[in-house]
């Protein structure tokens, strides 16, 4: 068979996933947190016809003679750059402007994202759309961290004993991400700080649906702190990120895939012209 037939096959596959990534992307424009990701080709391995030659007496080197066999995916690249900012105005509702993730609790598996549509559920944690607990650090009375990981909750006494039995009347999330409760004693008491995860290498997350991320073997392990901890991003309450989703780049990706598919499936199309040919040479 003509390495053209196959070349072009691999050619309308690559072009097919391009499209689909694409296609993924202009369908997550509106997407709150999404990241956009991009296809990378590479050329597959070519065949040698004539290996390279060293200069001789009287005579100059010469090149290889290779044939190449097609194309392949290499790889497809997120876009991990900052999304611009959408004000809600819902307190609950927080972008980080800058590097970092938000750490969410998802049964005993810790995910991470850039969606920052929280709320309160009814026990009182800071919780995604999907249910995932929002993680930080618990505070104590001079607004230092006392520990590990703990699940964002304005209710619980455990995170930070109201003092004198004083009740909580009303909260507020700081740019420092810190969780700042009013009491009916007229004071105002920090009670916990989101915690902001970042990892050496963000494009190696792995998506796992819902705007969450995983940790892979790539994306190094995960770097817990704060806001303003190693280059960590600050945090903007009553806004959100948008997708960094660029339509008038994706719309012309669209129009290079289409390109790319008709040319393979034209090159298909004359290697069969070809081999009609050759099997009528003899009727």
């Amino acid at each position: 068979m003509l390495r053209s037939l196959f070349a072009g096959i691999s050619g309308l596959r690559v072009n097919q996933t391009m499209l689909d990534v694409t296609g993924n992307n202009i369908a997550n424009a509106n997407t709150t947190g999404f990241k956009s990701s991009s296809t990378v080709f590479q050329d597959t391995l070519s065949q040698m016809l004539t290996g390279a030659a060293g200069e001789n007496p009287g005579q100059g080197g010469t090149n290889p003679i290779q044939i190449g066999l097609g194309v392949q995916l290499a790889a497809t690249a997120m876009n991990a750059g900052q999304g611009s900012a959408q004000t809600t105005g819902r307190n609950t509702d927080l972008m980080i402007s800058g590097d970092g993730f938000f750490v969410l609790r998802s049964g005993n598996e810790d995910l991470y994202t850039r969606a920052g549509a929280f709320s309160f559920d009814e026990v009182g944690n800071l919780v995604a759309p999907s249910g995932a607990r929002v993680q930080g650090y618990a505070l104590d009375a001079t607004g230092a961290r006392t520990g590990g990981l703990v699940d964002i909750n304005r209710e619980s006494t455990a995170v930070f004993p109201p003092l004198g039995g004083a009740e909580m009347t009303s909260f507020s999330i700081g740019s420092d991400g810190k969780l700042i409760g009013s009491f009916d004693d007229g004071v105002n008491r920090e009670i916990a700080q989101i915690a902001i995860a970042d990892f050496n290498n963000p494009m190696g997350l792995e998506k796992v649906g819902q705007t969450a991320f995983r940790a892979t073997a790539n994306s190094g392990a995960v770097e817990l702190g704060v806001v303003g901890e190693g280059g960590r991003g600050g945090v903007m309450a009553g806004a959100l990120e948008m997708s960094n989703v660029d339509l008038a780049a994706e719309f012309t990706n669209l129009i290079l895939a289409q390109r790319g598919f008709q040319a393979s499936s034209r090159v298909i199309t004359t290697s069969d012209s070809v081999l009609e040919d050759l099997v009528n040479l003899k009727r």
